[in-house]
């Protein structure tokens, strides 16, 4: 008898377990996607409101290879440059290589790459999750979303953008924490 209550902690530290590392997956994406937005489009290329040092760009993570190039994504609202959805993480966005191009030709010989060549990047997909993650607490994909504007303990989402997920859960850890503060 004593065995069952044990048995069903077990069960249940093993769902809290799979519930923050999909947390950390997840979150880690989040900030992945928002370093490869430094740089992409006009609002990302400026550090300063003053128009004189309009053409200076920000120093980017050495952890981000690319740069978004899908502006369409963002919206005026969106200025925070965070995903606009988590579909968005699973589906990719179009992405180019940072900086310059690592190759380079003589412009000289046939076959050879010209320099009008040289600022042609390849155009490439980058996706942050394979899938849609699940909440092992529901069983479904119906996590509560917040965006950049929202406070911690807002209910709804505003739909703006994907600044953090919590479990939908409303049942207490083995901690005595809720499932949804996480």
């Amino acid at each position: 008898m004593g065995t069952i209550p044990l048995a069903q902690n077990a069960v249940r530290r093993q769902k809290e377990i799979k519930l923050r590392e999909t947390l950390r997956q997840v979150r880690s994406a989040i900030d992945e996607f928002k370093r490869d937005t430094i740089g992409a489009c006009p609002l990302g290329s400026i550090n300063s409101v003053n128009p004189t040092r309009m053409n200076q760009n920000v120093p980017t993570d050495p952890r981000s290879r690319v740069v978004i190039d899908d502006c369409t994504i963002f919206d005026t609202e969106n200025l925070d440059r965070f995903p606009p959805t988590l579909d968005t993480l699973v589906s990719g966005v179009k992405v180019r290589e940072r900086g310059m191009s690592s190759i380079a030709g003589s412009g000289i010989r046939d076959g050879s790459l010209q320099a009008t060549d040289l600022s042609e990047l390849n155009e490439l997909m980058k996706v942050y999750l394979r899938h849609m993650p699940v909440d092992p607490m529901t069983g479904e994909s119906d996590w509560q979303l917040r965006s950049s504007y929202q406070a911690a303990d807002d209910t709804s989402w505003d739909e703006i953008n994907v600044f953090d997920i919590r479990s939908s859960s409303g049942d207490e850890a083995l901690d005595g924490t809720k499932y949804s503060e996480w």
